[in-house]
């Protein structure tokens, strides 16, 4: 059946919704099943990208007829809103926007969400050793952690620890369970959890060794515990776990997703590592207990304008280039 523009564009106030039968891209596409002058009609529905116009994004912060903060810890905010205006009791359940707030920002933070190119590097043991180590110290000890630590410590954010497991005797059992900044809290098939442990001997992957194995599987066990003690509604097997390398920040973390989440730049190959396959590459690892993730290669992916990039793998990639170049 053909229509013209308006009779295409008239067509839409006409839909009667009668049933939600999907709702995927992480809550931003639903379909809809109703009816347009009592004959079937499928609506879905798309989030939009945001305008680039810049009299939309002059107006669009003053312009949200909704806010509502979730929690705040140092620089970082995050809230829910409502990008339209809304005529109802429960206006904030029309939440359309989540929106994360870094103030005040530094150098980094506008180098690290800024479009830029992005680079594959391999990480061998030596590089990491020498080069990468040594800067994943210095950033610890410029206090990048200060917010992790405001959490695990009851400063920050303790309205929004989902679970805490007590430490007891042993100093090795305690973890937190806390949303994800980027999850909207909501939408179930979009679920994004993070298992903060509380240990600090462990700043990412590069860690973990063959003794780690019995204390990696407690904490998946305890992971999948708690969050489906929390979302009763998911089971075990419609989660996976998985951490970064590189990750954000250098204090031990797990992240926790449903299966349906669709997997984005954070679950790529080149950011995110199956924790299953972690214990199991230690697992089958030579050596005695102390072998571990520090002694394999790994690759990964970096923006150009990651300080990890510009302080260490272009330097390496220049002066691999210059002895290259020099005559044999």
């Amino acid at each position: 059946m053909s229509t013209g523009n308006a009779g295409a564009e008239a067509l839409v106030p006409k839909f009667q919704f009668e049933l939600q039968l999907n709702q995927d891209q992480a809550g931003r596409r639903t379909s809809l099943y109703g009816t347009i002058d009592s004959q079937p009609a499928l609506l879905i529905l798309e989030r939009a990208p945001f305008p680039t116009n810049p009299d939309y994004l002059l107006s669009v912060a003053g312009t949200l007829s909704t806010l509502k903060n979730l929690g705040a810890n140092d620089i970082y905010h995050w809230y829910l809103a409502s990008s339209g205006a809304i005529d109802h009791p429960d206006a904030d359940s029309f939440a359309d926007l989540k929106i994360n707030l870094i103030y005040p920002c530094t150098e980094q933070h506008i180098k690290k969400y800024s479009k830029q190119g992005v680079r594959f590097v391999l990480e061998t043991p030596e590089i990491y050793a020498g080069h990468v180590r040594p800067f994943m110290q210095a950033k610890r000890e410029a206090g990048r952690l200060n917010w992790v630590f405001n959490i695990i410590e009851g400063r920050k954010e303790q309205e929004n620890i989902l679970h805490r497991s007590p430490r007891g005797e042993d100093p090795e059992e305690g973890f937190l369970l806390l949303p994800d900044l980027n999850w909207d809290r909501v939408t179930l098939d979009a679920l994004h959890l993070l298992g903060l442990v509380e240990r600090r001997d462990i700043w990412s992957l590069r860690d973990l060794r063959k003794k780690h194995v019995p204390w990696l599987r407690h904490m998946r066990a305890k992971l999948l515990e708690a969050a489906t003690n929390v979302y009763p509604a998911i089971e075990q097997d419609q989660l996976k776990l998985y951490v970064h390398y590189q990750p954000t920040y250098y204090h031990f973390h797990i992240h926790i997703v449903h299966v349906q989440l669709e997997a984005g730049a954070t679950q790529a190959t080149g950011k995110a590592v199956g924790l299953e396959s972690i214990i199991e590459q230690l697992e089958v690892m030579q050596g005695d207990d102390e072998a571990g993730m520090d002694g394999i290669t790994l690759g990964y992916t970096l923006g150009e304008a990651s300080e990890l990039w510009t302080e260490v793998f272009e330097p390496l990639k220049k002066s691999a280039s210059g002895r290259a170049s020099q005559p044999q």
